[in-house]
């Protein structure tokens, strides 16, 4: 488990935003990082700009590892078009991603250790990976005795969010379809996530 789950709401003030939209972000209450030292804010370099883009767009995603990330980078560079296009679908496809979309778990913390408990099947199969790579057409179903969970009840209850419309969910039967990869404009982020500068970042390093 990442260090970062235990304190993921001084995620928000290190890095200046309510990363998650949550209404209980303590950035709410103080726009200023964590410590003695958290109010004294630097007009940030080229190269901490895109290293703050960076930190946005892993730490969104659960803060991801930097080797799992960076493989990622490199499979959105082979792809053809756009790179930060590509990077975004790319982990918009990550089974503990497309979780959090359908809104069976309040959020992405959750959602990584919701399917590492094996509570989810991806056509049928359990998988407890929450890295795995869904394709389009997945369907991706909640175990039986998991649909009970109080984390998941309050998320299919909650309006905080709205699913995006490349999923597709039957919460009468707690199933949902990975329909397709979406672009960057489709992505219902908090706050404006910048790919375009974490490829930067990566590029003169």
């Amino acid at each position: 488990m990442s260090n970062r789950v235990s304190a993921k709401h001084k995620i928000d003030r290190r890095i200046g935003v309510n990363l998650w939209g949550r209404p209980k972000s303590p950035f709410n209450k103080r726009e200023y990082g964590p410590g003695q030292h958290g109010q004294r804010r630097r007009k940030p370099s080229d190269f901490g700009t895109q290293l703050m883009a960076k930190q946005k767009l892993k730490g969104y995603y659960g803060n991801i590892g930097e080797k799992q990330f960076r493989k990622y980078y490199r499979e959105a560079v082979r792809r053809r078009g756009d790179t930060g296009e590509n990077l975004v679908g790319i982990l918009e496809c990550r089974l503990d991603a497309i979780v959090y979309r359908m809104k069976f778990v309040p959020t992405v913390f959750g959602a990584r250790q919701f399917v590492s408990h094996g509570h989810v099947s991806v056509n049928g199969r359990r998988v407890t990976v929450p890295s795995y790579m869904c394709k389009p057409g997945d369907t991706i179903v909640v175990k039986q005795k998991s649909r009970e969970i109080p984390m998941v009840l309050e998320a299919v209850a909650s309006s905080e969010r709205d699913v995006p419309d490349y999923v597709e969910v039957d919460y009468s039967k707690m199933t949902g379809t990975f329909l397709r990869e979406p672009k960057l404009e489709d992505v219902p982020y908090p706050v404006q996530m910048e790919p375009n500068l974490v490829v930067e970042f990566y590029s003169r390093t």
